[in-house]
């Protein structure tokens, strides 16, 4: 962990339970369009780590629909992690790990790092409200420590060759008001050469509801 880890970010308010599990109106709209593309897509079962894992009810949904995966929680935000360790607390299956201390910009993702290989590493909506430095350690760190043909699974807005959709061109100039680290990223200027550099190659690109995209590298 860095000693000035980055300042937690919530776009949403977030609905707290008394069990001390979080709620956000972004994962019920999107949980189930995400869910048919990871198993269409990325994997039914195996070992995936999330990398900002935000409240916990993506992989708590997941696992409860695709009985074959082993999900392991972490971010760097004391809060968040919290909340999913409520989740694993409450799922009525073993399937549920973590969560890790994982600070995506550094060089060494601590006990990630110790269960290596990981079948998919998996940060949803993270890229556009992370510092530069975060996302290009989201590619080196998933390079690192996938097995071959495992995946990296991308979810959020992007622009496509100096493009974007409108609606996220907004959403990505009130990104930078906030923090003028964050943004939009621009999947085939930006990202691919990051892949590129970690040995990731890109397999799928699938449209989702709101002018987002499901992204899925594999490793080679």
């Amino acid at each position: 962990m860095s000693e000035t880890p980055p300042k937690p970010v919530a776009l949403e308010a977030r609905e707290a339970g008394e069990d001390g599990r979080r709620f956000s109106p972004s994962v019920a709209r999107n949980r189930e369009p995400i869910r048919g593309v990871f198993a269409k897509h990325v994997a039914r079962e195996g070992r995936v780590l999330e990398v900002a894992s935000g409240t916990g009810e993506h992989g708590a949904f997941l696992t409860d629909e695709l009985t074959g995966l082993e999900w392991t929680y972490s971010d760097v935000d004391a809060d968040s992690r919290g909340s999913q360790a409520a989740w694993v607390a409450a799922a009525t299956h073993d399937r549920l790990h973590g969560p890790l201390v994982l600070d995506a910009s550094l060089a060494d993702w601590g006990e990630a790092e110790a269960e290596r290989p990981w079948d998919v590493v998996v940060s949803i909506n993270m890229v556009h409200i992370a510092p530069m430095s975060a996302v290009e350690g989201l590619f080196a760190g998933a390079g690192r420590l996938l097995k071959p043909s495992g995946k990296l699974f991308l979810y959020g807005p992007f622009g496509r060759d100096g493009i974007m959709a409108p609606s996220n061109a907004r959403f990505s100039e009130d990104l930078k008001r906030r923090d003028l680290e964050w943004g939009v990223r621009d999947l085939d200027m930006e990202l691919l050469p990051l892949a590129s550099l970690a040995d990731l190659i890109l397999q799928d690109i699938v449209e989702m509801p709101a002018n987002n995209l499901a992204v899925v590298f594999e490793r080679t």
